[in-house]
């Protein structure tokens, strides 16, 4: 079905043609296309993507965030910032999570990730560009543990199967039965999902992909998106089969131009095999203009409908009330790309593959103070000392472990003590932290929990969109006080204030990201208090 230009689309081609945003060209876009120049400018100046000042020669992007902060990263920002300060020419900005995490620190060149480069590498980079290597998805994919297929030629096999007859009824609850979940950190049930949106009357629905990965520690997504789009693509369109959508988008976030190739590829080629006619599915992509809170479902659909990115109060949920009002099946990379599995071999012998109580298999993300820093299809339930001392490779140079988060920047940090806690949902939560997305930081021996707990809270103040008044009030009150004890100005009690902060924003704020601000603060205040005591007037 034809569908109408978004505006947020258009925008990102005027800035590619453009180079970037000038007034003179909004205003004609306002004048050709009958937009309120109010209604464009409010959608400028919201994302982060865009410019509204003429762009420099280059632009360097450091990230500050939790993976790289441990990983010499300020020392990194710091260093290129000083060799290329006198280059007016050249802007560099610190930034969120690149979604780089296993080659921290990490940074880009106009938006081409040097995954590897010293400070002194990114400075030659920018100083006599070429374009580096590494904006092409890559040509040799791993094989992996929850792909069915051994080869090309057999893709698309479970889809084939249903569309030809197969019991489309029943996947549903053959879903609900592998107990799959979100895997992008909610971990709501997947079948029940997709029986809700199955089940709501409409001509039109959307079936969306939520590839905006953004939060620091996280990027196994990107690694699915590259090496098993078909996984991803075959999902979506299962899904599509089976609640009747009429819309399937991959939603990706705007730093992913390698990951989006494959994608990209990947559509042309079910297009090419004649599927989506078949089932009379419009498949795209949408590239957003950046921001974390893109990642939370309701704000995700307001920017494909064109709008700023903003969370919406629930209910109605988005099963349906979604994408332009219409029911919407929203799932992560991951949970799509289970899906073929699951039905090729079925529910229990999915669930088989996982340990200690964990169904299935789960990707995670592994960085910080581990020597195979990197995107791994495990177990279910295998605990995070395996998996450290597994495929990670141990702990860096032989240190200790002090600490680790095991579920994303929202996933309360853990001591080593519980190293040995399954990464299983269940498991997860009885331990106080949350399994979340996977992604996995890993902490060693010497690092100040402290500090690493406020660079983790100053990145949701960050990237707050500032709609409900308790997250962009809360979030910004919580880095003011963590910055005055780091500072050596605390009185002591700063921390008294946190248990009635922490609940107003877990009540009061419109969606997770306001509720989780503090987790990172709290967990550290509660396993490492000689961390907190010694930034404290009182502390030895």
């Amino acid at each position: 079905m034809a569908r109408e230009p978004n505006l947020l689309q258009q925008l990102n081609d005027l800035q590619a043609e453009h180079g970037w945003l000038p007034e003179d060209v909004l205003r004609g876009f306002a004048e050709e296309t009958k937009t309120p120049l109010y209604r464009i400018q409010e959608v400028a100046s919201f994302y982060p993507h865009y410019r509204l000042t003429p762009p420099p020669k280059h632009h360097v992007t450091v990230c500050r965030d939790a993976a790289c902060h441990i990983n010499g990263g300020p020392d990194y920002i710091a260093d290129i910032k000083a060799a290329l300060k006198d280059h007016t020419d050249i802007e560099v900005h610190e930034v969120s999570c690149l979604g780089r995490c296993e080659h921290a620190p990490a940074a880009c060149v106009d938006d081409v990730p040097l995954e590897g480069y010293d400070a002194v590498d990114v400075t030659k980079v920018a100083l006599n560009y070429e374009a580096p290597p590494g904006d092409e998805p890559t040509s040799q994919p791993r094989s992996w543990e929850s792909d069915p297929y051994a080869s090309r030629d057999e893709h698309y096999g479970v889809l084939r199967e249903l569309m030809d007859g197969g019991d489309v009824a029943t996947v549903p609850d053959r879903v609900q039965e592998s107990g799959l979940r979100g895997m992008g950190g909610a971990g709501f049930p997947a079948g029940m999902k997709w029986r809700f949106v199955r089940d709501t009357p409409g001509e039109v629905k959307y079936v969306v992909c939520n590839a905006d990965e953004s939060e620091p520690g996280a990027f196994k997504d990107r690694v699915i998106l590259e090496e098993l789009p078909h996984l991803v693509i075959e999902g979506m369109l299962i899904a599509a089969l089976v609640a009747g959508g009429t819309d399937a988008i991959v939603y990706i976030r705007h730093e992913y131009v390698r990951e989006g190739k494959a994608i990209l590829r990947e559509i042309a080629r079910v297009e090419e095999m004649g599927l989506t006619e078949k089932l009379g599915v419009d498949l795209s992509m949408f590239v957003s203009p950046g921001g974390y809170i893109l990642g939370e479902e309701t704000a995700l659909i307001e920017a494909l409908e064109g709008k700023r990115g903003e969370p919406r109060n629930k209910p109605p949920f988005p099963t349906t009330h979604g994408v332009h009002g219409k029911p919407t099946l929203m799932n992560n990379v991951e949970t799509f790309s289970h899906v073929p599995l699951i039905l090729e071999e079925g529910p229990d012998a999915w669930k088989a593959h996982g340990v200690n109580g964990g169904d299935g298999w789960k990707y995670v993300s592994l960085c910080g103070h581990v020597e195979n820093p990197g995107v791994y299809c495990i177990p279910m339930g295998m605990t995070i000392a395996e998996l450290v001392n597994g495929p990670g490779g141990g702990m860096k140079d032989g240190q200790a472990m002090k600490a680790y988060y095991p579920g994303g920047a929202s996933a309360p940090f853990l001591p080593a003590s519980k190293a040995d806690v399954p990464l299983e949902w269940n498991a997860m939560e009885a331990a106080g932290s949350m399994l979340g997305s996977g992604s996995v930081l890993v902490v060693a021996e010497g690092t100040d929990m402290l500090d690493l707990a406020a660079n983790v809270v100053r990145f949701f103040r960050n990237e707050s969109c500032g709609k409900c008044v308790p997250c962009r009030v809360g979030s910004e009150k919580a880095v003011t006080l963590l910055d005055r004890v780091l500072a050596g100005e605390g009185q002591g009690d700063e921390f008294d204030l946190f248990p009635d902060l922490d609940e107003a924003l877990r009540l009061t704020s419109i969606c997770g990201l306001g509720q989780v601000v503090l987790n990172p603060a709290t967990s550290v205040i509660e396993h490492f208090p000689d961390d907190v005591a010694k930034h404290t007037q009182n502390g030895g």
